[in-house]
């Protein structure tokens, strides 16, 4: 069985809708892959719920991935029960007869009222009780003093797994029988609208694209941090534990008979499961897989734009996660989504200073108003309320007192003894600030995969958080190859030549925010270069090498590569550039660059740093560019795109004035890059080209 690429854990409800407002005991959910969970997504009624992981398995299954669903409550009753009351003991058919059965509304249902009539079938004692109406029904108990039930009171799994609530209560603490209520109609409507890809786990093999599993939180899963509500942090680390596991884990997991009942996923595992990586944690995700770089078969001469949507869909974050503070969080890549914990403004307030009233019945013309004592300030509110036909001194950034909904500047008004004047009129909320209406309670604050910004910092702290999930900084190892190099500042000899690739791709990830690894310069000794590989591979998340990565006798780069059966010589149409290698080298990503720096630079550019960009957690960014007219002449033949030294004077793009690839001095005379298409071109000075500048790529 193949790995589950995408993985959901739902906290269900069985009650009705819970507010805008993120809180406890509502429908909670997260997604993650490979180990690592997106931030919880609060779903306040099951309308919504319902939509949201339709929306999600379809997104899922157009993007290619197998996705494992789990949800916290039961799949299957007791033995009998399911072929007492349809006829047959197939447990997906009680799915089907509940669906037919229930009402639910966000604030209404019917499903104490379906328990009572299933009771009445069966004396009207049981099997179920617990009544969380103010009105009695008929035939359910409000609690199990008169309750009676003719089936088991727990399946096999809760026999097992110590805590877990039986099924038949459907009010009070633990009420796991109004959510397989409301529960199994959603999913037997999810069943039936992804039929031919769905398999519900353990009743069918679980060996189509999406799986449906039933699991418990509780199960494995630690507690919370003070602050975080319970069910959010429980969907986030068990989805993050469940999507971490080794597929022959994973497998032995499923390997289980319980057609009648169902099973919890990862019951008699717990240990495995406890020893994970729990959220807020040193996360390390799953090494990269040798044949990410594969290009299609058949594929030579590889197009710029064809290579980059190549790297975009084979690569993904290759560093693990942890929490910082927020004044340590700078610079650092967003690791999950950020809901703001607090409105901001949290409360009503006055965007100047001056006077506060209620404006509800202002009219043209002079007004007045009787001056209550005391005043609202920042930090400082007034306490009391102010009432109609008085106002209030409000000072910038100050609680709105109670009673008041506009403010006048202080510049209009004349202050008497005890009394206030303006002239009118004043439009009602003038010169406030609402609630929430910059960021509102719950709303995204910040997504996934940012770097965070002195902005970003200010944000995340007016909703409330203090700490922020990250990813580990990426380390990039920087390797250079060749005889012919020696040291900056040291004795050249005959033939040789000082590495100027090596400082310049070092300062570059360092520019990018990672963490540059200086592994030295290599000999032409294939010996020497496996040895520094591998311990760049052990100190580094991604190895950039330059120079040996064609297919020469002394390009030992791409000769270790291919021994190892993880080389793809990618021979990309551009200028300048020969082919990039790319491989993989223990489990770490390898980009072998020319060793002419103007190429190194291009392809580090063009290449490595969207790509390094997804390995980071940060995702791939495009560079910016801009048309602007040209102040050079140049034709070009078709086939390959081309990347010229440039920077802008006066309006005008200007180029150096060669393009041979070890011309060094003009990498320092450029201030970006011109673009030329795959097309032939004869551009003439004032035609448009297009512009990057090395702002564009984060220098």
């Amino acid at each position: 069985m193949n790995l589950f690429d995408t993985v959901v854990v739902v906290d269900w409800s069985g009650g009705n809708e819970r507010g805008r407002a993120p809180s406890k005991d509502a429908i909670w959910a997260c997604v993650a892959r490979k180990g690592v969970s997106d931030a919880p997504v609060y779903l306040r009624n099951r309308q919504l719920a319902e939509v949201w992981l339709h929306e999600l398995l379809e997104a899922e299954l157009a993007a290619g991935r197998r996705i494992l669903a789990g949800f916290d409550f039961p799949f299957g009753y007791p033995a009998g029960f399911a072929a007492a009351v349809t006829g047959c003991a197939d447990p997906l058919e009680l799915w089907d007869w509940f669906e037919a059965r229930i009402e639910d509304a966000p604030k209404a249902n019917n499903r104490f009222d379906l328990a009572a009539e299933i009771n009445r079938g069966f004396g009207g004692k049981g099997p179920f009780w617990g009544n969380g109406l103010a009105r009695d029904i008929d035939a359910l108990p409000r609690t199990k003093a008169a309750y009676h039930n003719p089936f088991p009171e727990r399946r096999e799994a809760e026999q097992h797994a110590k805590g877990a609530f039986a099924c038949w209560q459907m009010a009070g603490a633990g009420a796991v029988g109004s959510q397989v209520f409301m529960g199994l109609p959603v999913l037997a409507r999810l069943r039936r609208a992804f039929a031919e890809h769905l398999a519900v786990w353990p009743f069918e093999e679980p060996e189509r694209d999406i799986a449906l599993v039933e699991v418990w939180p509780s199960l494995t899963v630690s507690a919370a941090r003070e602050g975080v509500i319970k069910d959010a942090h429980q969907v986030a680390e068990l989805a993050q534990k469940i999507s971490g596991l080794a597929p022959e884990v994973l497998n032995q997991m499923l390997s289980v008979s319980a057609p009648e009942e169902g099973w919890i996923l990862g019951l008699g595992h717990e240990a495995h499961l406890a020893a994970l990586p729990e959220v807020g944690g040193e996360l390390q995700p799953p090494p990269l897989r040798n044949d990410c770089f594969a290009l299609p078969a058949g594929v030579d001469w590889t197009p710029v734009e064809e290579a980059l949507k190549l790297l975009q869909a084979r690569l993904r974050p290759v560093v693990g996660q942890e929490e910082v503070s927020l004044l340590q969080a700078g610079g650092r890549i967003l690791a999950s989504d950020l809901l703001a914990l607090r409105a901001n403004p949290p409360h009503p307030n006055t965007a100047v200073d001056g006077w506060g009233f209620d404006a509800t019945d202002i009219e043209v013309g002079p007004q007045s108003f009787r001056a209550v004592s005391g005043r609202s300030a920042a930090g400082k509110p007034f306490e009391g309320v102010v009432p109609k036909g008085s106002a209030v001194r409000v000072l910038t950034g100050a609680d709105l007192p109670h009673g008041v909904d506009t403010v006048v500047l202080d510049e209009d008004v004349a202050v008497g003894d005890g009394e206030i004047a303006f002239h009118g009129p004043l439009k009602q909320g003038a010169n406030t600030r609402r609630a929430g209406e910059d960021v509102a309670m719950g709303a995204l604050a910040l997504a996934s995969g940012r770097v965070l910004t002195p902005a970003d910092l200010a944000l995340a702290a007016a909703v409330g958080h203090g700490a922020l999930p990250v990813f580990l900084r990426l380390r990039v190892a920087v390797i250079s190859t060749g005889d012919e190099l020696v040291e900056a500042g040291d004795v050249a000899g005959p033939g040789q030549i000082f590495d100027a690739n090596r400082p310049m791709l070092l300062r570059m990830a360092e520019r990018w925010g990672y963490v540059p690894v200086d592994m030295g310069r290599v000999a032409d000794s294939r010996t020497a270069l496996r040895d520094t590989l591998d311990q760049a591979a052990r100190e580094a998340d991604v190895i950039l090498t330059s120079g040996g990565a064609s297919a020469g006798d002394e390009d030992h780069v791409s000769a270790l590569l291919r021994e190892t059966g993880a080389l793809q010589e990618w021979r990309i149409a551009l200028k300048p550039g020969r082919p990039l290698a790319l491989g993989v080298w223990n489990d770490t990503p390898v980009f072998g660059l020319p060793g002419n720096p103007v190429a190194a630079l291009v392809c580090a550019l063009v290449f490595a740093r969207p790509a390094m960009g997804i390995l980071s957690g940060a995702g791939w960014s495009a560079p910016q560019g801009f048309d602007l007219p040209a102040g050079f002449s140049k034709r070009k033949k078709a086939g390959r795109r081309e990347y010229l030294r440039a920077r802008v004077r006066d309006g005008r793009v200007e180029v150096f004035q060669s393009e041979g690839s070890g011309r060094v001095s003009g990498l320092s005379w450029a201030e970006g890059l011109v673009e030329i298409g795959d097309d032939a071109q004869d551009i003439s000075p004032g035609d448009r080209v297009r512009y990057i500048p090395f702002g564009s790529f984060g220098l």
